[in-house]
């Protein structure tokens, strides 16, 4: 969900016109969620064919903590089923991407090195360095990932695996990938070292206030408080983010 009008607004008049509309239990879950958010570990996924994998991605992405999932379109639109993500998505950025070297260059740009899914790989899983900011990359279900993809990532790493099945379901990989490097990576979060920067706690914070009402009766809150400070008719100043 875009929320666009968000953007106009300063993350700490949101939350404090919104605030009020909130029970302090939902508050609270809010604060409990975001403190345990990884903006260090992401996901991208290649030309994902199948709906119901998309979905199964995305619910994965939000169920661990992480703050968003890359999809790359180069081959066709990534798509997935909103009965089974039941809403998820919005609590989770997704961001398209033309083509996979746009896709890594933007991670790279900030700070992420780039682990490509592939069968039989030098690295398992567990030796993904989690210290450092890291992209999972994975491929369409049929083909795997790219040539174009792969030299795309700083290394490969595959899922180790114990018996005769020589791999998983693209969304079944996924989740395992994730939570191996979500919890890994998660053991280094304090609340005086969030992983999520201060700036985009903020951020997150005002828009989960809003995502939990109604749009327009969100809206119209923060707008009409905001309004009010402008006269100063509350407190005569404006709060910060």
């Amino acid at each position: 969900m875009a929320l666009p009008w968000l953007t106009r607004y300063a993350p700490g008049d949101v939350v404090a016109a919104l605030a009020p509309q909130l029970t302090d239990e939902r508050k609270a879950k809010l604060e409990a969620t975001l403190a345990r958010r990884l903006a260090g570990l992401t996901v991208v996924l290649e030309d994902l064919h199948d709906p119901h994998n998309g979905a199964a991605a995305i619910r994965s992405v939000e169920a661990f903590g992480l703050c968003e999932l890359h999809a790359v379109e180069q081959a066709e639109p990534f798509s997935f089923s909103a009965r089974v993500t039941q809403g998820c998505e919005k609590w989770i950025a997704l961001r398209r991407w033309p083509d996979v070297g746009a896709c890594a260059a933007a991670l790279h740009a900030r700070g992420f090195r780039l682990f490509a899914a592939v069968p039989g790989a030098e690295l398992t899983l567990h030796d993904i360095d989690v210290s450092r900011p890291a992209a999972l990359v994975f491929g369409n279900e049929h083909a795997g990932l790219t040539s174009a993809a792969q030299a795309a990532c700083d290394a490969r790493f595959g899922i180790p695996m114990h018996g005769f099945t020589r791999s998983f379901n693209l969304s079944v990989s996924v989740a395992i990938a994730v939570h191996d490097c979500a919890r890994r990576r998660r053991e280094r979060v304090t609340a005086d070292a969030p992983d999520v920067p201060d700036e985009e706690r903020a951020r997150l914070r005002a828009r989960w206030y809003a995502l939990s009402m109604d749009e327009r009766a969100a809206e119209g809150l923060v707008a009409r408080y905001v309004s009010e400070l402008t006269r100063g008719g509350v407190g005569g100043r404006r709060h910060g983010c």
